[in-house]
Parts: C-alpha cells; structure tokens; sequence
C-alpha cells in the first residue's frame, strides 16, 4: 500500500486494486459512519467508490480509475472539469434527502457533498466524465448554495488562474446564484475580501 497523493484531512493509501481510508482528527467516528452510509445508499445512483467493507476505524474502498479533477485543471482544461462539476453537482443535489435520513423539518433541503470540488473528483482524460466523486464524509441536508460556494472558493484559492472557466460551473449546476456582484466583505472570519456572488448567497441563507 502506498499514500495516495492529494490527501490532506485523512491517511489514505491503496494498491491499484483496493483503497484504504483511516479517518483522522475530531468526530472521526461520525463521519467514517456517515461516509460508509452515504457510498453504500448511493451505489448504482451516483459515481462513487465500490465498499469493500469497514473494519476496525478503515473503510476499504475498490479502487477507480481516473484522474484527480485539480492536475486536469492545472494542466489547462479548466473549462471542461467544471462543466463535469456542474452536471454531477446536480445529480448529487438531487438525489433523495432519504439517504441522509431526512425528516419533515428538513422540508426544502437537498444533499449537500460538504467539500465540493475539483479536488475531490477522479475524472477520465480524454472524456472528462466523472468516473468518482469521494470524500463525502462532510455531507449533510442543507441548501444547494453551499456546494456552489465551496467550489468556487476552491478555485479562486488554488486555481486563480482558471477562475474564468467557473461560469462552465454555474451553467452546469443549473443552481441560481446571483451573477455579476462580487460582495465587499468576507463571508467568515479570515476569508479574502474577493468572495464572490456564490459566497455572498451562502451568507444570506445562512443568515
């Protein structure tokens, strides 16, 4: 087993066969729980990881191919990894509430990934489909603006460079999100005085 690149929150390693998540820091039980409950209701409705089982604080994964959505974005195909965000974020937002064990007071809200991005999707090269999209363990009901904001803050922070190709993103997700205003105040304590109109939306449902 080796450590899989790009993996910063928790200790993942695989073979080329199987991957292993040992999940590290606060509430890591909780959310190895959630993660495991997710993949295994959503198998067959969206693309993620086969479970091969959860044993002793590890889920093991089968292993899929592809390529992680952030070195396509590097290597200049901005535009059509965020189109795929887009298409697959709608398909995640709206899959049944249901998986997540929705209730009456949660009337209104969809599956939100939590930690929505590039980052976290393995893409074919030359298709650009989406073969996975991993890392749910940061999911939860809420609104569909939250997905929205994460992934644009994930490219104006780390792919600035690529921050045009985000209206492929926009189109794509098919989530309204007030174009052309760009808010003068940050969202949250320590965020870059750029948030944007997705971000600006966050905090107005957030209240």
């Amino acid at each position: 087993m080796r450590p899989l690149k790009h993996g910063y929150t928790n200790r993942t390693v695989g073979d080329g066969s199987v991957v292993e998540k040992t999940y590290e820091g606060p509430d890591a039980g909780i959310r190895r729980a959630r993660e495991y409950a997710l993949l295994t209701r959503l198998q067959g409705k969206l693309p993620v990881p086969p479970v091969r089982g959860v044993d002793d604080g590890v889920l093991t994964l089968g292993f899929v191919a592809g390529v992680p959505g952030q070195e396509l974005v590097v290597a200049g195909h901005g535009a059509q990894v965020l189109e795929a965000c887009g298409v697959l974020l709608r398909r995640i937002h709206e899959a049944a509430p249901s998986v997540l064990g929705a209730g009456a007071h949660d009337a209104g809200k969809v599956l939100v990934h939590g930690d929505f991005g590039p980052n976290n999707l393995l893409l074919d090269p030359v298709s650009f489909k989406v073969t996975a999209v991993v890392d749910r363990e940061f999911a939860h009901l809420g609104d569909a603006v939250e997905d929205l904001a994460w992934c644009e803050w994930i490219v104006r922070m780390h792919h600035a460079e690529h921050h045009h190709a985000l209206d492929h993103f926009f189109n794509a997700s098919a989530v309204p999100y007030p174009r052309g205003r760009f808010a003068r105040q940050p969202c949250w304590p320590g965020a870059p005085s750029w948030s944007s109109s997705a971000t600006e939306g966050i905090r107005t449902v957030q209240g």
